[in-house]
C-alpha cells in the first residue's frame, strides 16, 4: 500500500511543470519533423523551421518555449488505497506549492500569468497558483499525475456547442476551424469531446490532448487495409478534411494545420449531442508521471537525437532589412503581404493591460509615458531574463485582443506599425488601411528564438504592470512577415483562401498531407 507524502507531491509537481517548460513532448516534435518534411507552403515550412529550432533551443538551454507559461491543469487519478503521509494542507495545497517552487524557480523562472479576480481587479497572484485540477478516485494504490500547461492563445480558441442527436460532427468541425483563426499557433492538434453533458464534453476535449499523437501510425494502418474503428475513422477523415482548408502554419497557408485529432466519447441523454474542441498550439506542453510512495519522481529527458536537424537562421537574401530608428510611414506603405523583413533597432512593447491605460490616459489629457511618434509596438509579455540574458522568451500575443485599440493608436499617438501573431480582424485592418499602416507577424511557438535577437530591454513605462509594462527592445535581425500591408490586404486571408484552392485542385496527390 503507498504512502504519499506531501513533499514529494510537491517536488514531482515542480519538477515537472520545470520540464514541460522546456522539453517538447517527442511524439509531438516527430509529428511536426514529418509535417516540416511535407510542406510546400515556403511561409508555412519557414514557420515550423523556427518552431523546431526553438524547441531544440529551449530544450538545450532549460529555458521556455513560449513565454506563456500557461495555466496549470493537473489530472489526478487517486488509487482508492493510498495513504496520504504528513500533508499539513489539503492536496490541493500541496499541488499549488509545487506550482508555486516551479514558477518561481531562480534558475528558469516561468511567466506568472494568473489573475485571482476575472472580472474585476484582474491582479496577478505572481506564482501562477492556483491550478485547475481535476480529481479522479480509480482502483488501486497508484497516484497517477498528468500535468500541463495551457497558453492563453490556444486557450482562448476552445468551442462548445450543444449538436442535436443527427447533426454532423465533421459539419460543426469544419465550421468552427475557420473561426478559430490562427491565434492558437497552428500546427497543433485538436481535442474533442463528444456526449456526457456541456461541462462533460469539454473535460474530455481537453483530457484528449494529453494522449499521444499517432496519427501517422492511424494512418500506415489505414494504408496497409488494415481495420479501422469507427472513432479511427472519424479521427483521419477530420485531420484530412481539417488540413484541406489551407490554414496552414501560423495561419498563413500551407498543408499542415493540424498533426493529429483525439476524440473521447461519453453517453449523453437522447435529446442531444454535446460537443467540445480545444485546439494545443505548438508550445504543447504536457507530463505524465506515477507516485508509488518510493519518492519524488524526475521524469527522464528525451534524447536531443529526437529533433531533426533543422536549423533556421535569417536569410539575408530573401528578407529585407528595417532600420526601426529611422523608420518611415513611406517606408512602411511600401510593405507588401508575405514580405519577410529582419527588424534592427529600438521598438517598444504593450499588451491588453498598457493599451488600457494608454486609452484611460488619453481621455483624460494626460500624458503618455513615452512617445509612440513613427514607433512600432511589439505585442508582448516576456519572461523575465536570467544569466546575463536581456531579456527571457519573448515570443509574440495573440494581436486580434488589442484590435479594438487599433484605430486610438494609430490616430492618437503617432504609431505605425504593430507586430503579433496570428490575423487581424475586420476593425484593425480598417484602421491599418486608413492610416497606412502596417501589420507583422512574429512566430508564435519561437519565443526563446526570437529572445536571441532582442539585445537590450529596459522598462520605459507602467512598470507595476509586470509583464505587461511598456518595454523598449533593441532588436538585430528580428524576424517578422508582413501580415496586413497598408491598403488593407491580409496574408492571413489570401493566404489559406489560395492554399485551399491548390489543395483541392489536386495538386499535392503525390504528396502525403500532414503528419503520416
Amino acid at each position: 500500500m503507498s504512502t504519499i507524502r506531501q513533499n514529494d507531491l510537491i517536488e514531482s509537481i515542480a519538477a515537472a511543470l520545470q520540464y514541460i517548460s522546456f522539453y517538447h513532448p517527442a511524439d509531438y516534435i516527430t509529428h511536426l519533423a514529418r509535417a516540416y518534411e511535407r510542406e510546400q507552403s515556403p511561409a508555412a515550412k519557414d514557420a515550423i523551421a523556427q518552431i523546431l529550432t526553438n524547441s531544440k533551443m529551449s530544450a538545450e538551454g532549460h529555458r521556455p518555449i513560449c513565454q506563456d507559461t500557461g495555466i496549470v491543469n493537473v489530472f489526478l487519478k487517486v488509487g482508492m488505497d493510498v495513504r496520504w503521509g504528513e500533508f499539513t494542507g489539503s492536496l490541493d495545497d500541496a499541488i499549488n506549492e509545487g506550482v508555486r517552487r516551479a514558477y518561481t524557480n531562480p534558475d528558469n523562472p516561468l511567466r506568472a500569468s494568473v489573475v485571482a479576480d476575472p472580472q474585476f481587479e484582474r491582479k496577478n497572484t505572481k506564482d501562477n497558483t492556483p491550478a485547475v485540477i481535476f480529481t479522479e478516485i480509480v482502483p488501486g494504490d497508484k497516484l497517477e499525475v498528468t500535468v500541463a500547461a495551457k497558453g492563453g492563445g490556444s486557450e482562448n480558441k476552445s468551442k462548445m456547442y450543444m449538436l442535436n442527436p443527427n447533426d454532423s460532427v465533421v459539419d460543426w468541425v469544419l465550421k468552427t476551424v475557420p473561426t478559430m483563426g490562427a491565434g492558437w499557433c497552428p500546427p497543433g492538434m485538436l481535442g474533442i469531446g463528444i456526449g456526457g453533458t456541456a461541462e462533460k464534453a469539454v473535460l474530455m476535449a481537453k483530457e484528449s490532448l494529453m494522449d499521444n499523437l499517432d496519427m501517422h501510425e492511424l494512418q500506415a494502418k489505414a494504408a496497409a487495409g488494415q481495420t479501422l474503428t469507427k472513432t479511427e475513422a472519424l479521427r483521419i477523415e477530420l485531420l484530412d478534411k481539417v488540413n484541406a482548408l489551407g490554414i496552414g502554419a501560423q495561419g498563413l497557408g500551407g498543408l499542415t494545420t493540424v498533426l493529429d485529432i483525439k476524440i473521447k466519447m461519453y453517453p449523453t441523454h437522447a435529446a442531444g449531442k454535446p460537443i467540445a474542441m480545444i485546439p494545443n498550439c505548438a508550445a504543447t506542453r504536457h507530463a505524465h508521471f506515477v507516485m508509488d510512495g518510493s519518492g519524488p519522481v524526475y521524469l527522464t529527458p528525451p534524447s536531443l537525437d529526437t529533433w531533426p536537424d533543422v536549423q533556421w537562421t535569417p536569410d539575408y537574401v530573401k528578407s529585407k532589412k528595417v532600420n526601426l530608428n529611422t523608420l518611415t510611414k513611406e517606408e512602411v506603405a511600401s510593405w507588401k503581404p508575405g514580405d519577410t523583413l529582419l527588424l534592427n533597432g529600438k521598438m517598444l512593447t504593450g499588451r491588453d493591460a498598457a493599451h488600457k491605460r494608454i486609452k484611460d490616459m488619453l481621455a483624460k489629457g494626460e500624458k503618455l509615458p513615452v512617445d509612440f511618434t513613427n514607433r512600432v509596438i511589439y505585442y508582448v509579455g516576456p519572461v523575465d531574463p536570467i544569466k546575463g540574458e536581456a531579456v527571457g522568451p519573448a515570443g509574440p500575443t495573440t494581436a486580434t485582443r488589442m484590435d479594438g485599440f487599433t484605430e486610438m493608436m494609430l490616430a492618437e499617438t503617432g504609431l505605425i506599425a504593430m507586430i503579433g501573431k496570428a490575423e487581424r480582424g475586420p476593425v484593425a485592418i480598417e484602421a491599418i488601411k486608413k492610416h497606412k499602416s502596417a501589420y507583422l507577424m512574429a512566430v508564435g511557438g519561437a519565443a526563446y528564438l526570437v529572445s536571441k535577437a532582442i539585445k537590450t530591454a529596459k522598462v520605459v513605462g507602467f512598470a507595476d504592470l509586470g509583464m505587461e509594462a511598456i518595454y523598449e527592445f533593441d532588436v538585430v535581425d528580428m524576424p517578422v512577415t508582413v501580415a496586413v500591408d497598408a491598403g488593407g490586404t491580409s496574408a492571413h486571408i489570401t493566404g489559406p483562401a489560395e492554399w485551399q484552392k491548390r489543395i483541392a485542385s489536386g495538386e499535392f496527390k503525390g504528396i502525403e498531407v500532414a503528419s503520416a
